[in-house]
């Protein structure tokens, strides 16, 4: 598989910073005239999210009554929180290291937010009976997050790996002795095209995760801005 503007190989894939580019018509699709481009920008990213709740379905099945706990609350947790309350998820918990993160995911519909950099002990009570949370995704990909999903999870649990990083050890006596199912998730189909629906008809509204738009000659300033989660979330460059 090759992707424009992909790090997955050495060399990169070339070609997205730029205003206008040509893709084959098969993977074109329209956007209603009252997307912003800014929405439109997100269909990528929603559509990896959203396959990573169609990865926690097949599953589990029905996400309704499921005890939900998302790790991260960067762009990528926020659009699984949306795609998991579209697909039927109610009791969603989200933790992060930052206020301001964690405002947003109570802004998109999190039911109970944590800050385990401030507050680290208040994931014990999910630890209880072997543990409560019946689905956990990583999209930190944080060490002491990962230790503290096979912890809450409880036993012949669901744990979507969303967030990626280099080698990291793992509770293996906790995955082994609660049978815990660990599946990775990273790209995506034809979520894409849902990704377009749901975004064109605001079914997902995600415009709360966009705090920045800047010009292209502000690129290395948006990089940077990028880079502080306690003021930024989505950060885009513009070509006006």
């Amino acid at each position: 598989m090759h992707f424009i503007g992909s790090a997955m190989r050495l060399p990169h894939e070339q070609g997205m910073f730029r205003d206008l580019f040509t893709v084959p018509a098969k993977q074109v699709h329209a956007f209603p005239e009252t997307t912003t481009e800014a929405e439109a920008a997100c269909a990528e990213p929603l559509a990896v999210c959203l396959h990573a709740v169609a990865q926690a379905r097949a599953l589990l099945g029905d996400l309704a009554g499921r005890r939900i706990l998302i790790s991260g609350a960067g762009p990528i947790g926020l659009l699984v929180l949306a795609a998991a309350r579209h697909a039927g998820a109610e009791d969603v918990i989200v933790t992060d290291l930052t206020d301001a993160a964690l405002a947003r995911a109570h802004q998109m519909g999190a039911g109970q937010i944590i800050n385990v950099a401030t507050d680290p002990d208040a994931l014990l009570p999910l630890q209880e009976g072997k543990g409560q949370i019946d689905l956990v995704f990583d999209c930190s990909a944080a060490a002491p997050a990962l230790r503290a999903a096979f912890a809450v999870i409880r036993p012949r649990g669901v744990i979507i790996q969303v967030g990626v990083t280099g080698d990291m050890t793992i509770p293996l006596n906790a995955l082994v002795g609660k049978e815990i199912t660990w599946r990775g998730s990273q790209r995506f189909h034809e979520e894409f095209a849902e990704a377009v629906a749901l975004i064109g008809s605001r079914k997902v509204d995600l415009r709360a995760i966009i705090s920045h738009s800047l010009p292209l000659e502000r690129a290395v300033e948006a990089f940077e801005l990028a880079g502080d989660r306690s003021l930024a979330c989505k950060v885009q460059l513009t070509f006006a």
